[in-house]
């Protein structure tokens, strides 16, 4: 089983999943999300996905986040066929870069970041996915 090298696992999933799976949660994501949300890690610097375990949100990522990458059927966000609900897409926020600036990076850098299949364009936020593409899909919310 892969795991994170840079992100607690409940980083990536809501807190119900977390209490009824605990670290056996790293099993209901793809592996190709783990490495690339390591990559932008590496590349681009602190980041958040979820954030509702932490005791103190940096003042970049302060509001609440618990459906930034697993979402279930619960989930007020996305549709049934969102790739949040494969534990295929993450939401990011980034201390040092802006969304914009992370998707034009990775949009004319995508050999740095194979595994990125879709990226949502015009949001606050970096979504990126790692869905079945030949190339970057994009597309407005």
């Amino acid at each position: 089983m892969i795991k994170a090298k840079h992100f607690d696992i409940r980083e990536l999933v809501p807190l119900h999943v977390f209490e009824d799976r605990g670290s056996k949660a790293w099993q209901l994501l793809d592996d190709r999300l783990i490495i690339t949300i390591d990559q932008l890690r590496e590349r681009f610097g602190p980041m958040v996905i979820n954030n509702w375990h932490f005791k103190n949100k940096p003042s970049w990522a302060n509001k609440e986040r618990q459906w930034s990458g697993l979402r279930t059927e619960d989930s007020p966000y996305g549709t049934q066929y969102s790739q949040h609900r494969h534990g295929r897409a993450a939401d990011c926020l980034f201390r040092d870069f802006t969304a914009e600036e992370i998707r034009q990076y990775v949009l004319s850098n995508h050999g740095e970041f194979t595994h990125i299949g879709s990226i949502e364009l015009g949001t606050s936020w970096f979504h990126f996915d790692v869905r079945n593409c030949d190339k970057i899909m994009t597309y407005k919310p």
